[in-house]
C-alpha cells in the first residue's frame, strides 16, 4: 500500500455570453448637479466585481476620475432591461452597455463644457482627474462639477447617456447553414498534481499551475481573486460536493452545510496563475472576462491527474475516496501510469511555493501588462 502522485492537464475555450435574443444588455448613466455620475444597471454583482469594472468601464469612457463613478443595481423594476448575471456575460456584454451610455453622457458633458468656455466641443479634453480643458491650452479648463452645475441651472441640459450591447446576427455559410454562436472566447489551461492513496482511496491536491487568456484584465486584482476562488469551486465539485451521494436515491444527503462536504483550510494547495491579455476587438476595453470558466478545466485535470496516479478513469463527480477504492480494486490495484510533457507548464522562472498551507497565486502577465499599457484605464488602488 502507498501514495501515488500523478499530473494531468486540461486546456478549454470557452463561449462568453450566449445568443438568446442578441444576449442584450442596457446602462443608464446621468449627473448629479455635484459633478458626479450614477450607472443605472438591472445586472446583479453576485460577489463577481460586476459593480467595480463597470464603474471603471464608465470613468474611463467619461474621462473623469472613478471615485465619481457610482454603480445602482437596483432592480429589474426600475433598472434598465438585462437578460441577467450568467454565462460569464457580465464584463463583456454590460460593459459595453455602459461604455455606449458613457459616451452619450460625454458628448452632453463636453457640450455643456464648450458653451461655458466658449470653445469648440471637438477641441476640447478630460483629464482623468475631473477637468475639462482646451486641447493644447490646459490653463483654459473647467471642472467636471461646474460642467454639471451649469447644465442643469443655467443651460437646461440633462448630462445623461443610453447604452445598449446586442450580439450582430451571425453571417450563414451557404452551403452548410452553419453559424458562429459567440462573438468572442476565453482560453484556459491547466496542470493539477495530485496525491492518491491507494489504500484508502483518498486523493490530496498537491499543487496546480494554469495559464488564461481572457481578454484584456481591466482590474488583475480582481481577476486573480475570480481565478483563484474559482478554481476551488472546481475542486470542490470534482472532489467533495454533492447533494444526494447515492443519486438517484435521495438518501443519505447531507441536511445542512456542517455534513455538505466542501474543501477545508487543509484541503488547499499552491496555485500559481498566469494570465496572457490577448483584448477582444468586440469588448469594453478589449476585456472577456473569466467567470464561469475558472472552474471547468479543474474538473478534467484532476481527473486525468488520478489516472496518471493510479491508473484508474473516473466518470463521475464527484470523485469520492470510496469510488476511487472500488476502482483501484477493480483493475487489481493501482497501476501509475507514466510522466511527461506537463513540466512544460512550469517554465523556466522559478514558481513559488506555499510553506503555511494558503493559495499562492499570481497574474504575472496582467501585472506586468498593466504597468506598461497604452491605454489609461482608470484602476482602483
Amino acid at each position: 500500500m502507498a501514495k501515488h502522485r500523478g499530473r494531468g492537464i486540461a486546456s478549454i475555450n470557452y463561449p462568453i455570453g450566449m445568443n438568446l435574443g442578441g444576449d442584450p444588455s442596457q446602462a443608464l448613466v446621468h449627473s448629479n448637479p455635484s459633478g458626479k455620475f450614477t450607472v443605472s444597471l438591472s445586472s446583479i454583482d453576485l460577489g463577481q466585481g460586476m459593480k467595480s469594472v463597470t464603474r471603471q468601464i464608465c470613468a474611463e469612457t467619461l474621462g473623469v476620475p472613478v471615485e465619481d463613478v457610482y454603480v445602482d443595481t437596483a432592480d429589474s423594476d426600475t433598472g434598465p432591461h438585462c437578460m441577467g448575471s450568467f454565462a460569464s456575460r457580465g464584463t463583456h456584454r454590460v460593459g459595453n452597455a455602459v461604455m455606449a451610455a458613457a459616451k452619450e453622457a460625454r458628448g452632453v458633458m463636453m457640450e455643456a463644457a464648450a458653451e461655458e468656455l466658449e470653445v469648440n466641443a471637438a477641441d476640447l479634453d478630460t483629464d482623468g482627474r475631473g477637468n475639462i480643458h482646451v486641447k493644447g491650452a490646459p490653463h483654459r479648463s473647467i471642472s467636471t462639477k461646474d460642467v454639471a452645475i451649469a447644465a442643469q441651472f443655467k443651460q437646461g441640459k440633462t448630462i445623461s447617456g443610453r447604452g445598449i450591447f446586442l450580439v450582430p446576427l451571425s453571417q450563414v455559410d451557404p452551403e452548410t447553414g452553419e453559424m458562429s454562436p459567440a462573438t468572442c472566447y476565453a482560453h484556459a489551461c491547466l496542470v493539477a498534481e495530485v496525491e492518491v492513496d491507494d489504500e484508502t482511496g483518498e486523493v490530496a491536491m498537491v499543487r496546480m499551475d494554469s495559464a488564461y487568456e481572457l481578454g484584456r484584465a481591466l482590474n488583475p486584482r480582481l481577476v486573480e481573486q475570480q481565478l483563484v476562488g474559482g478554481a476551488w469551486m472546481g475542486i470542490s465539485h470534482a472532489l467533495y460536493e454533492t447533494p444526494e451521494p447515492y443519486y438517484p436515491d435521495p438518501s443519505h444527503g447531507p441536511r445542512d452545510f456542517v455534513e455538505y462536504l466542501m474543501p477545508g483550510p487543509g484541503d488547499i494547495c499552491p496555485y500559481d496563475i498566469a494570465v496572457l491579455e490577448r483584448p477582444a476587438a468586440d469588448g469594453p476595453f478589449g476585456a472577456k472576462g473569466p467567470g464561469e470558466m475558472c472552474a471547468n478545466p479543474v474538473l478534467p485535470a484532476v481527473a486525468n491527474a488520478i489516472f496518471n496516479a493510479v491508473g484508474v478513469r473516473m466518470d463521475e463527480l464527484p470523485i469520492t475516496p470510496e469510488k476511487v477504492l472500488r476502482a483501484i480494486k477493480t483493475q487489481g490495484g493501482a497501476r501509475p501510469q507514466a510522466r511527461s510533457g506537463c513540466n512544460a507548464m512550469r517554465g523556466s522562472t522559478r514558481q513559488p511555493r506555499s510553506t503555511s498551507g494558503t493559495i499562492r497565486a499570481r497574474c504575472w502577465r496582467s501585472a506586468r501588462l498593466a504597468m506598461t499599457a497604452s491605454t489609461s484605464m482608470a484602476r482602483p488602488s
